[in-house]
């Protein structure tokens, strides 16, 4: 491709509603342009490089036996209500009319589409295992749409989803695709971790995310250094004698005046004491159920550890109606103290604690000195709190600390939720009818784009990866007006471009400085320099990644490139 000839409206200003690094140079360097909020146009050179990643996923998913096909976008109603997610997914989902008035979602994910698919064919246990893929266009309606192309309305997804006769068959294929998406990542550059996640709306058992370490990430990520164990921060667990509770002297059960002291900051400083020898009581509401929640007043509940532990669809905190109306307290002053009516969960960390200060289920008051054996009843108790740096690995013993990520992959294993409701049936060797059990990979593509120029940037722009680089070479000629220079760049564009490489000539008429500066901004990892050397048959290579430059013939830059 001949600059001159090229769509590549860069800027050279930050825009100012682009917030991180990526945001910002995709729409500088001409990767991408902002239609409305969540919108975005994928420019010429974005969508070469959202290519690129599309092709290395075929090729590591087809290698392992995987089948690309297309479903339709627009999904009907009726399907949705079968696998009981038309009200799960809620405003998430963007939905409309046709104009005979029948409704239908587009698809923010195809288990649904899927399953109908092969049920349609599936008859027998010879029919399996099946392993179908898609990279399509997906919609959410998400409420905040920021950072790009990385929290987006409408963006670009591969999906993929497996059926097996057994147990055996989905591990298999769980594992097959875990080890494909090794191979995509790595070979996409990026610096990522395989660690243990939730399987959140999706439902199923076993889920392994694969996240890209970012500063910009909006995951956090749980390492430890010493065995390996990475985890999903809202997942994440700790060892268990890092959270026994602090108690106070005072073990005598009385309820205080607090007026107006809410917060645990105004309770510890009212009641002269740390945040650990609080309780907080949370109100959920677990599948519509009121369930009240207690954790320390230092700690965080995560909400993915309760809903998994009470194995419930959906938790929400409760509306100040109703915890006003199960408390008699209203929202600040729940306590577990004679609060009867609902089940109680505790977080492993207030086992066993006394003197403790809860709220008085009672406007403007707590009680001081509890003893949660003597005087509450605990249904249970769970770790149920979010791990904090430096709390100890379950595992090893070493210390955890916690790095921000961006999720790029989630590989599930879904089991047979969607094959039963959805008739997706076969035949085993003995006549017997059972429902296949299925699996789901999912790689956020145009998010991995983002998420590499996240890890690969400078104060020039894009340092980006040779497997993914929109061009692998830049042939800069110094000035378009010296025949020398002209013909010497258009003779190694051929030779570069015979040669199986993508080559950018830029042969634009402009001066050498924006040039260099536009190629930088860009990030093409290779850049030749066609000048005043050409006259002794040289010319200056540079790497995107390095400072300096060599000299070198110009019949040696295929040579160098291999």
């Amino acid at each position: 491709m001949k600059w001159s000839q090229a769509y590549i409206p860069t800027l050279r200003d930050v825009p100012q509603d682009a917030e991180i690094p990526s945001h910002q140079l995709m729409l500088r360097a001409g990767l991408i342009q902002k239609l409305a909020s969540g919108l975005y146009s994928f420019l010429p050179l974005g969508l070469r490089v959202l290519h690129k990643v599309e092709n290395i996923i075929r090729e590591e998913l087809n290698q392992r036996g995987a089948q690309e096909l297309l479903m339709p976008i627009l999904q009907p109603r009726q399907i949705w209500e079968k696998s009981g997610r038309w009200d799960v997914v809620g405003d998430l989902a963007m939905k409309t009319q046709s104009r005979e008035e029948k409704e239908f979602i587009l698809g923010p994910t195809h288990e649904e589409i899927v399953t109908d698919l092969v049920s349609k064919s599936l008859k027998s246990y010879k029919n399996l295992p099946i392993n179908l893929y898609q990279i399509q266009v997906k919609f959410r309606d998400e409420i905040r749409p920021r950072f790009g192309v990385m929290r987006a309305k409408e963006f670009v997804m591969k999906d993929g989803y497996s059926f097996d006769a057994s147990e055996e068959g989905a591990d298999k294929n769980f594992d097959l695709m875990h080890d494909a998406y090794n191979a995509i990542f790595t070979r996409c550059g990026l610096n990522y971790k395989s660690i243990e996640a939730d399987t959140g709306v999706m439902g199923g058992s076993k889920s392994q995310e694969f996240t890209a370490l970012a500063d910009a990430g909006e995951d956090g990520v749980v390492e430890c250094d010493g065995c390996g164990y990475a985890a999903n921060l809202e997942l994440a667990i700790r060892k268990p004698q890092e959270l026994n509770g602090n108690s106070s002297d005072s073990t005598e059960l009385k309820k205080v005046p607090t007026p107006g002291k809410k917060k645990v900051k105004d309770v510890t400083a009212f009641f002269k004491t740390e945040a650990t020898s609080l309780i907080k009581t949370l109100i959920y509401e677990v599948d519509t159920k009121p369930v009240a929640v207690l954790v320390r007043g230092d700690q965080e509940l995560s909400e993915v550890k309760l809903r998994r532990v009470l194995d419930a669809t959906d938790v929400v905190l409760a509306s100040e109606e109703t915890i006003q109306k199960v408390t008699g307290a209203p929202v600040g002053f729940a306590g577990p103290v004679g609060l009867d009516s609902i089940p109680l969960v505790a977080d492993l960390s207030i086992q066993g604690m006394t003197g403790a200060i809860t709220g008085g289920n009672a406007p403007d008051s707590h009680y001081q000195g509890v003893d949660l054996e003597r005087d509450c009843k605990i249904k249970q108790y769970e770790d149920l709190s979010t791990v904090v740096e430096n709390d100890l690995c379950v595992h090893c013993g070493k210390a955890l600390k916690i790095r921000r990520g961006i999720e790029v992959g989630h590989v599930f294993k879904l089991g047979t939720k969607y094959s039963k409701s959805l008739g997706a049936l076969f035949l085993d060797e003995k006549g017997k009818e059972n429902p296949a059990i299925m699996g789901c990979y999912g790689i956020g593509v145009s998010r991995t784009v983002a998420a590499i120029i996240e890890q690969n940037f400078d104060e020039g722009g894009i340092v980006w990866p040779m497997a993914v680089a929109p061009f692998q070479v830049v042939i800069t000629i110094v000035n378009i007006k010296n025949k020398s220079q002209l013909q010497a760049g258009e003779k190694l564009y051929k030779e570069l471009t015979d040669a199986g490489y993508d080559v950018l000539l830029d042969d634009r008429n402009e001066r050498p400085g924006p040039k260099f500066k536009d190629a930088d901004l860009i990030g093409i990892p290779v850049r030749v320099t066609i000048g005043k050397h050409i006259e002794e048959g040289n010319v200056e290579l540079k790497k995107r990644s390095e400072s300096d430059f060599s000299l070198i013939p110009i019949k040696d830059v295929l040579k160098s490139l291999v």
